[in-house]
């Protein structure tokens, strides 16, 4: 399961889920029957619809690189194609492409069935972090079609972006029942019983991935992934080179590949891994997401003046196609690098740049506000590291206040995120403690926050597990991981 780029304000769903088909503008839109339990696609072009379907096909398997020439040739054959741009907006390495097919489909929406035309609205809103309106939209989607396994397959991925993911599961389950042989399911299924912690199941549920495509990369590249998060190391890298036999362009294992090896101390070797997607890159998704990989690493070894220059040659990939989204992207991550730094206030200059580049015509209202309520967060992590409590709670006031009325539930974990890091550094451990648990549990950093707080308390014990918890987190290359692992396998008295 990949994005292929970083926009960690993004909420955005990786897949179509169109499945039957209808040409002619004439069946814009069918009522949703027994005999018709698909959501339809519309398009004028019967070329056009066979190009889309093999696009589809490969980007069910997740070979996106290859799928985009199929969804450009079904655009080209019918400009008015909408289920093809958003799945070119789907498919896309960076923001900015996925911008510019987001609004082409959007302007289209009125003109196909409304059930494309939900999907397409659901993913514009999911753009805008609007979470509240992409489920009323899928809501609608699963009621009119919930024989679709598609839409199933959707609506479990957007329970497993809010972290529901007892949730995802049951929607997923629905889509196996409806469709078997939908591989994309299985996929989907072992990341959501390896969230919670469910190993058996998420193995299970991968092996039958890698029985239904056999001769795809990956299913043996998100097997590889549940190995790692495991710390099955060495077999998680024989997974990822069996994806790499069969395609040797796949390069989200190189990634997978990186992470073992830095989790086994291997750091070179893990660079060295980076570097191939580099020298084999065929977009600058590619590129960025090696550079980013290499940043990690850095960070991870403690050499974070390396892990900002990484940082500054991302953005340089961005900035020669004037992808303001991505450059946006990069200056948070390169601000959230030179806060571990201690360096404030060019971590100020950065957030601040990073917003600045969005408000520009090109990006919507949602996208700035939203922009915009982040630096308020950002600013009370800057204001918190400085010890200045007082103005790091009115900023953490203002990010509450716009995240309850947002009711987006990524927002509110981070709310309670930043109220925690302000009440830990103030030694408030029972507060901190109180809000660090309503904070995001998959950000390995919160754990090792927690593990701060109940140290702060005299709690060995339950701080050495959580401390723990946070080392052994092994998740693919993440800045917040990466940050904290090493701190935390020497706090919890482990060997790395």
């Amino acid at each position: 399961m990949r994005k292929h780029f970083r926009f960690s304000w993004l909420a955005v769903f990786a897949l179509t889920a169109l499945t039957a088909c209808n040409s002619g503008s004439d069946a814009a839109k069918p009522a949703a029957t027994a005999e018709n339990a698909k959501v339809p696609v519309t398009t004028k072009s019967e070329d056009a619809r066979k190009e889309f379907l093999q696009g589809q096909a490969l980007a069910d398997k997740l070979q996106v690189q290859d799928s985009i020439a199929h969804f450009d040739k079904a655009i080209a054959l019918d400009q008015d194609f909408a289920s093809a741009e958003l799945a070119r907006a789907n498919a896309a390495a960076t923001p900015h492409e996925f911008f510019d097919h987001i609004k082409k489909a959007v302007t289209l929406a009125d003109k196909v069935s409304d059930g494309e035309k939900w999907l397409i609205l659901a993913n514009e809103a999911g753009a805008n972090a609007g979470t509240v309106k992409q489920k009323e939209y899928l809501d609608k989607l699963v009621a009119a079609y919930p024989n679709d396994e598609r839409v199933q397959f959707n609506f479990g991925a957007y329970e497993f972006g809010q972290q529901d993911f007892a949730a995802a599961v049951e929607h997923l389950k629905k889509a196996v029942a409806v469709a078997p042989d939908y591989s994309p399911t299985y996929n989907m299924l072992g990341y959501s019983y390896r969230q919670l912690d469910d190993y058996p199941n998420a193995e299970e549920a991968f092996k039958k991935y890698t029985v239904l495509l056999p001769n795809d990369p990956n299913p043996y590249d998100s097997y590889g992934e549940l190995l790692l998060k495991m710390g099955r190391f060495d077999d998680s890298i024989v997974q990822y080179r069996k994806a790499i036999a069969i395609d040797s362009n796949f390069v989200a294992s190189h990634f997978g590949i990186a992470a073992d090896l830095m989790y086994q101390g291997k750091s070179s070797e893990a660079s060295a891994e980076l570097q191939k997607i580099i020298d084999k890159a065929r977009s600058d998704g590619d590129r960025r997401l090696a550079l980013f990989g290499l940043s990690v690493v850095a960070a991870d070894a403690g050499k974070l003046d390396q892990a900002t220059q990484e940082m500054d040659r991302e953005y340089a990939v961005a900035e020669k196609i004037n992808d303001q989204g991505a450059m946006s992207a990069d200056l948070q991550a390169k601000g959230n690098i030179l806060v571990q730094m201690q360096k404030y206030d060019a971590a100020r200059q950065a957030f601040e740049k990073s917003v600045k580049l969005l408000q520009n015509g090109s990006f919507s209202k949602e996208i700035q506000d939203n922009a915009q309520l982040v630096l308020h967060f950002n600013l009370g992590v800057i204001a918190a590291g400085k010890g200045d409590y007082k103005t790091a709670k009115s900023e953490a006031a203002e990010f509450s206040k716009g995240a309850e009325a947002s009711k987006n539930p990524v927002q509110v974990r981070q709310s309670h995120e930043l109220a925690g890091i302000i009440a830990l550094a103030e030694k408030n451990y029972d507060t901190a403690i109180a809000e660090l648990q309503q904070a995001n549990q998959q950000n390995p950093q919160d754990m090792f926050r927690l593990a701060q707080a109940y140290a702060g308390k005299g709690d060995k014990e339950k701080s050495q597990e959580l401390f723990a918890q946070a080392a052994g987190f092994n998740s693919l290359p993440q800045l917040n991981y990466a940050f904290v692992r090493v701190k935390a396998q020497k706090m919890s008295g482990k060997k790395a």
